[in-house]
């Protein structure tokens, strides 16, 4: 099996912008073109409320969260301080314009990780 796997080209990235890739299992991979070129993948989730981060607005080497503006660097995953968390980064390799993710990494890593669901809470029924 190859080590990597090619996604798309680079131009085929929005610059400050994003593109999503599916997987089998688990949330979609975000992978994000900043202005100076550079590509960058983070799982398709912010760390505090689930947001997509694909749709967020990309700066530097940040993204800020669609849903509330929280900033996730795109090196790391890292939320900026004051906020706290992490989303789960993935292995980029560009050569020849031809951006490619890891291929084991694209199968296994973070595919536990979930979207929150939305709406009101349930009363636990079994409760007296």
């Amino acid at each position: 099996m190859n080590e990597w796997t090619p996604i798309c080209t680079v131009n085929d990235i929005p610059v400050l912008g994003a593109r999503r890739v599916a997987r089998s299992q688990g949330l979609d991979v975000a992978v994000f073109r900043n202005d100076a070129g550079d590509v960058f993948a983070l799982l398709d989730r912010c760390p505090h409320k689930g947001g997509p981060l694909s749709q967020g607005i990309v700066f530097g080497t940040s993204v800020a969260c669609p849903l509330h503006n929280w900033t996730i660097g795109l090196c790391d995953g890292q939320a900026s301080a004051p906020d706290e968390g992490c989303t789960p980064k993935f292995a980029v390799q560009v050569v020849d314009g031809q951006v490619s993710l890891k291929t084991a990494e694209l199968a296994g890593h973070a595919i536990d990780q979930t979207r929150p669901i939305a709406g009101p809470r349930r009363k636990d029924m079994t409760a007296a």
